[in-house]
């Protein structure tokens, strides 16, 4: 039975989501509010969560962002926002859909189906085990870093921000997520310490790191991974 989040202050529209899934064998647990719903996210192991953007406590686009950050479980966005602006927000910051309310149940049980369908594909598909460069190879099972024949030795901290980069080849990883993943949420504010530990890993993996091509700051926004 999948496993469904439904994280909405609407009483009303909270029973009526509940009773559709229910009838339909999700299994359905629910978060009037932003703090509940991340907590739920790490211990529910959802297959999908369906989120209102206008929670009580916190913006439905900041708990997308904090859950991106740990996983990729998909979000489908439930909002009476119809301005084209908060969508981008809220699929910018890592939602899967977004559907406005008032909204056809129909619609939304097509959207649910389709999200878990994908969820499934994913857990079926095989994650990649290696990861090459020109420059260097990361094995990401055995967690070794190879350059020009010899093992690249990397701190905990180090080979962990590598990873969390590694992981989103091509996208940017925000500063925050970085410091949240890697350091904790009270380390969010202390770029610095992604300023040092990121200059460490291209001394280690880059040709130029003054000039590096793989490790790339995007400045005052995080890095990203470029393959």
């Amino acid at each position: 039975m999948p496993r469904v989040i439904v994280a909405e202050d609407d009483v009303q529209l909270m029973r009526a989501l509940q009773i559709n899934l229910q009838v339909r064998e999700y299994t359905v647990v629910q978060a009037t509010d932003g703090e509940s719903a991340l907590w739920l996210a790490s211990t529910f192991k959802p297959d999908v969560i369906v989120l209102d953007l206008g929670l009580p406590d916190m913006s439905g686009v900041e708990v997308i962002k904090v859950i991106r950050s740990w996983s990729r479980v998909p979000i489908l966005v439930l909002s009476a926002r119809h301005m084209s602006e908060d969508k981008v927000r809220a699929l910018d910051a890592g939602a899967d859909d977004y559907v406005t309310k008032p909204f056809s149940m129909d619609e939304l049980l097509a959207r649910l189906r389709a999200a878990t369908r994908r969820r499934q594909d994913s857990a079926g598909a095989e994650a990649p085990a290696a990861v090459t460069t020109d420059e260097f190879t990361i094995d990401l099972v055995a967690k070794k870093v190879q350059r020009e024949g010899r093992t690249v030795r990397l701190t905990p901290t180090e080979w962990h921000l590598l990873e969390m980069l590694v992981a989103r080849p091509g996208r940017l990883v925000s500063q925050r997520q970085l410091l949240r993943e890697v350091w904790g949420p009270a380390f969010e504010e202390n770029t610095n310490y992604l300023r040092v530990y990121m200059a460490q890993l291209r001394r280690k993996l880059e040709a130029d790191p003054a000039r590096p091509r793989y490790l790339i700051t995007e400045p005052g926004m995080g890095y990203r991974f470029e393959p």
